[in-house]
């Protein structure tokens, strides 16, 4: 049979969408109508080289009855060809063509320049930044309907839209091979005839998902390793995998429930148990060859565990990576997306972690909104906002021309 090509509302269309009718199926599975059209874009922020939709997902919509635009190249720095978002079904376009769909899949917050192609309406999906105001205002006065996907609540229901948990599962995995890398020393013990090499020490300040996964990446590495953070319920975990958890004792009732945290993050502890925190801190760092930190508060500057005094006290070519780079960082003398050597100690401002492994992260990402989706669009695939819905709720950001989140 022939190839057959044909436009439906400015798109072309491959697959059996578009061909004659005596060639279509006729198996009652296959979708009756298209519901949406579903734009992919090129992220235009530099650096970034993952992609919203994987031909994976791709299918998944199309099955769904959508239509999906891929902008050209858009999966390529990820490992996704446009020869493979052709072969799921999906039609290849431009960048204007993918921001003009009814609904954009974004990783990254949209830039003014794509706002302006977006028509008032549109729904964008992704991770959009909740806490920058600046950002927010743009995207509502555009008249879009926007949904953060880092404002779900952490529940079982939204695990499988987790998109924070995702990344940062990927990134705190990548983060203990970057600072292996830079790391002058091997990290296992090893005892050779030239004699023994002793196994590294690393100290890991913050254990939520990121802090977990470069617990287990370090210690299959060999090393050993130390591991703190403010909420006392992560201290089996720590343990489970292999590590030591750093105690810091809770002197009031107060502050214990504050170290609890809210819906699965911390919050800010008092200023007395930061110092007490401080001082274990800066005895695990003098021992230390390695530290990472991931320390992360939503919508706040990154907490400062780490000052200029105890990186001093540090031994001569130790390592610092800092996975809170783009919040401020952990340590007092990261500089965002800098190598620098301080006092001898190398520390690692490093950005967009996840994004360094793109294939892997793109990919689970990808899923995250595919999960997402199916919350916001109805039997017939057609949008349908859903307030009632907790994480839909959560992830509003504005629609209609009003700023839901305040």
């Amino acid at each position: 049979m022939p190839r057959i090509l044909s436009r439906v509302g400015g798109y072309k269309l491959q697959g059996p969408l578009a061909l004659p009718r005596r060639y279509r199926p006729t198996s009652s599975s296959f979708p009756r109508t298209i519901a949406m059209r579903i734009g992919v874009p090129l992220e235009s922020r530099p650096g970034e080289r993952r992609v919203s939709a994987t031909p994976d997902t791709v299918k998944k919509l199309i099955a769904a009855g959508h239509r999906v635009l891929v902008q050209q190249g858009a999966g390529l720095a990820a490992a996704q060809t446009d020869e493979a978002y052709a072969a799921a079904g999906a039609s290849l376009g431009t960048a204007q063509q993918a921001l003009g769909a009814e609904v954009v899949f974004k990783v990254r917050a949209p830039d003014s320049a794509e706002i302006a192609q977006m028509r008032p309406g549109t729904v964008i999906l992704g991770m959009l930044e909740p806490f920058n105001r600046p950002g927010l205002e743009a995207m509502n006065a555009a008249g879009l309907t926007a949904f953060a996907l880092e404002a779900a609540p952490r529940t079982t229901r939204a695990q499988s839209l987790d998109v924070l948990s995702s990344q940062a599962n990927i990134a705190g995995y990548k983060a203990v091979l970057l600072a292996a890398a830079t790391y002058a020393r091997m990290m296992p013990m090893l005892m050779t005839a030239a004699g023994t090499v002793k196994a590294a020490r690393m100290l890991i300040l913050g254990a939520g998902v990121a802090g977990l996964q470069a617990i287990a990446t370090a210690k299959r590495l060999g090393a050993v390793v130390e591991a703190s953070d403010v909420r006392p319920a992560v201290r089996e975990e720590i343990a489970s995998l292999g590590a030591k958890f750093v105690d810091v004792p809770f002197e009031t009732e107060e502050e214990r429930q504050i170290a609890a945290g809210v819906g699965g993050y911390a919050r800010p502890m008092p200023a007395s148990w930061m110092q007490r925190q401080a001082a274990a801190v800066a005895e695990r760092l003098k021992q230390a060859d390695i530290a990472i930190t991931t320390a992360l508060i939503p919508g706040r500057p990154a907490p400062r565990l780490i000052s200029a005094a105890m990186v001093a006290a540090m031994k001569p070519g130790s390592v610092i990576l800092d996975m809170a780079a783009e919040q401020g960082g952990n340590c007092e003398l990261t500089r965002p997306g800098e190598t620098v050597l301080v006092h001898g100690v190398t520390v690692i401002g490093a950005m967009d972690i996840a994004g360094s492994v793109a294939a892997d992260a793109s990919s689970l990402y990808a899923r995250n909104l595919l999960e997402f989706s199916k919350l916001i669009f109805g039997k017939e695939g057609q949008f349908l906002l859903n307030r009632e819905d907790d994480i839909v709720a959560a992830c509003l950001m504005c629609t209609g021309g009003q700023i839901v989140r305040q």
